[in-house]
């Protein structure tokens, strides 16, 4: 029996309260999710590409699984950033020793129109053989560029241009996320203890 004075719950009223509640758990949901893949990718850096390294073979985000890597954006034509940070790396995998092979070290251009299959392989002859160096349409390119944020810019016209482009390594960890980057030009033995970081996981 009902204490006198009191009423039962309106029907409406329970599935207004009802559905409140399921409101109120679905965006607590959605925010768990976010603070993860906020945390697990910082700044969003990173997504799917399509693009071609310089022995013609397709390499997608799929290739960055499965162990840590280093990826520079670059191009050929480029007259000391490029070659300057190629040899920095090339010099890295050697210090590392054994390590240097659970590294992957990726090269890639900011400048497809000149930058062919050919013409990667035959400048990343002067380097590292372990460096791949990828390539692809403009499109692709650009696609990649948007997805890992790296700026570049033509600058100048005819065959002679060059390109701005970000100058940093990105490190990434075994899941393809970024978790830091080498400076252009830090001192060795700061970029070594990054790398031997990222290699141990």
């Amino acid at each position: 029996m009902k204490p006198k004075g009191q009423t039962a719950p309106h029907p409406l009223r329970i599935v207004r309260y009802t559905l409140w509640a399921l409101v109120a758990l679905v965006i607590v949901a959605v925010a768990i999710w976010a603070f993860d893949q906020k945390k697990s990718n910082p700044g969003g850096i990173g997504g799917p590409f399509t693009l071609i390294d310089q022995k013609g073979e397709t390499v997608t985000e799929a290739a960055l699984k499965g162990h840590p890597s280093a990826m520079f954006f670059g191009y050929t034509f480029c007259p000391d950033v490029c070659p300057t940070t190629l040899l920095a790396a090339t010099n890295w995998l050697k210090a590392l020793g054994p390590d240097g092979d659970k590294l992957k070290v990726y090269f890639v251009t900011v400048d497809p129109e000149r930058d062919t299959e050919a013409q990667m392989a035959a400048y990343l002859g002067a380097f590292d053989p372990r460096i791949t160096g990828l390539t692809g349409s403009r499109p692709a390119i650009d696609a990649m560029l948007k997805e890992y944020r790296v700026y570049s810019k033509k600058v100048g016209d005819g065959a002679d241009y060059a390109m701005d482009h970000t100058a940093a390594v990105y490190l990434l960890d075994a899941n393809g996320q970024l978790v830091g980057t080498v400076d252009y030009q830090e001192k060795d033995e700061d970029a070594l203890a990054k790398l031997k970081r990222l290699i141990a996981g």
